[in-house]
């Protein structure tokens, strides 16, 4: 016996063993489900959004590769069912999801939007916390002299004591009285509209 009647198919196991393992990895890899991506909820009351609180909020999820859920609170008053259409309101947040969503797509963010409804502003975010899964933390804009709607102190006591992860609560900015996303000051969203 030659050592080449040795070596070959010792050469062959040694290939067939290679293949075996790299079609299973292959296997193994499209089986497992894609990674989730981190969840930065970002709620809001009303129709003006903090700069300060939106620009907080783009950097982190820039910096983690997260995805950006920007939640509009809408409150449903007691005579009406939870799922009763809540109107202008509706038609209102999806002017200001239209902001964000240009704000985080000039850096390559991506949105996911969502309206919550309650009975009152903690009602919805109990309701949104328990929608939106993977939320690695809340970031929020409090009420204040910076014009915009924001949350008040009680809000924010109860969010910091009932919400899951971090909260991040971003006051506004006293020397910069504008919001941010005002959509009937918008020039770009005037324009949209005009045409």
């Amino acid at each position: 016996m030659s050592p080449d009647d040795v070596l070959i198919p010792l050469a062959a196991l040694l290939v067939g063993i290679a293949v075996t393992a790299v079609v299973m990895r292959r296997r193994r890899n499209a089986a497992e489900p894609p990674p989730v991506r981190a969840k930065i909820l970002f709620p809001f009351v009303g129709t003006e959004l903090s700069e300060r609180a939106l620009q907080a909020t783009l950097r982190l999820a820039w910096a983690e590769q997260a995805v950006v859920v920007p939640a509009y609170l809408a409150t449903v008053p007691l005579p009406l069912t939870l799922d009763a259409p809540v109107g202008r309101a509706a038609d209102d947040a999806f002017t200001v999801f239209e902001a964000i969503e240009q704000r985080a797509a000039k850096v390559g963010v991506p949105v996911d939007g969502r309206i919550a409804r309650g009975r009152n502003v903690r009602h919805a975010l109990r309701r949104l916390m328990a929608e939106v899964p993977a939320v690695t933390r809340i970031v929020i804009a409090t009420d204040g002299n910076g014009g915009h709607d924001g949350f008040g102190v009680d809000d924010v006591a109860w969010l910091l004591r009932n919400a899951q992860g971090e909260v991040l609560v971003v006051r506004p900015d006293p020397r910069a009285p504008q919001p941010a996303v005002l959509p009937e000051r918008d020039p770009l969203l005037r324009a949209r509209a005009a045409a």
